[in-house]
């Protein structure tokens, strides 16, 4: 179960059998409806489950709070809003594009695929 939000601060709750391949799907804006339309592609807040109908169930019971028992929630654990996903992707867009890591690219978000060593 997770939670996006924007500049703006607009809240998205979702669940997903893989959060890092669907937080990528909603920063490349592949996922048509209300995350693209509003550019939501900040992960703010996720919480990992075994079975399936409990992650199921608590997105339902978060989405059905007021916006500020929502805003609490993230800011118990990411005080500064705070996307949590930031540093997932260099590597696995490397790797898509099949790139060495950093080289070969003027483009920041490639040149950070592996860390300087």
């Amino acid at each position: 179960m997770y939670i996006l939000t924007n500049a703006s601060r607009t809240l998205y709750t979702g669940v997903t059998n893989d959060l890092e391949r669907r937080v990528l799907e909603h920063k490349r804006k592949l996922i048509p409806g209300f995350t693209r339309r509003y550019n939501l592609t900040r992960l703010v807040y996720f919480e990992e489950f075994g079975d399936i109908r409990d992650a199921i169930a608590r997105e339902k019971q978060i989405k059905g709070w007021l916006r500020a028992r929502k805003v609490a929630l993230i800011e118990a654990t990411n005080p500064t809003w705070k996307d949590l996903s930031a540093d997932w992707f260099s590597e696995r867009i490397c790797r898509q594009q099949h790139l060495p890591c950093g080289k070969g690219t003027d483009t920041p978000r490639l040149r950070r695929c592996c860390p300087p060593g």
